[in-house]
Parts: structure tokens; C-alpha cells; sequence
């Protein structure tokens, strides 16, 4: 997602609270909103794929396994 992307998504949010939206401005707003949130989450879990938890009993829980086994299972 681009700096422009994301500034759009934030002309049509004011726009949406002044003036309204036309449909064609409603659907470029949902588009642009559905593409930031898989980007967030796509960030997310890329960060989440380098996090290791230590447990309580000592053990090292690598988090990256655990996603790329259940991304495995949804295959």
C-alpha cells in the first residue's frame, strides 16, 4: 500500500463526513480500505513469523512455525 493509497483513503473518509459520497467514490473507498487491512495484516504476521516466546518451563515456542503450520493446514 502506497502514501498516496493512504491519502486517498483519507480524502474519501472527509469527503464521506462534509459532502457524501458518490457510488463510484463508496466502492474506491471499500477497495482501498479491504487492501489496507490485508496489507496490516500481511505486516503483522510477517513480524509475528520472527517472535519466539520463551515459556515458563523454559522451552523456546517459535511463532513462525506455528503460523507456517496452520497456513499449511488451510492448503
Amino acid at each position: 500500500m502506497t502514501e498516496k493509497e493512504i491519502q486517498r483513503i483519507n480524502e474519501l473518509y472527509h469527503k464521506s463526513k462534509t459532502e457524501g459520497l458518490m457510488p463510484e467514490e463508496k466502492s474506491e473507498q471499500a477497495r482501498l480500505r479491504g487492501e489496507y487491512i490485508r496489507a496490516i495484516r500481511q505486516n503483522l504476521k510477517n513480524t509475528l513469523k520472527n517472535v519466539s516466546i520463551l515459556e515458563p518451563d523454559g522451552r523456546v515456542t517459535d511463532v513462525g512455525k506455528i503460523i507456517e503450520a496452520r497456513d499449511r493446514k488451510k492448503q
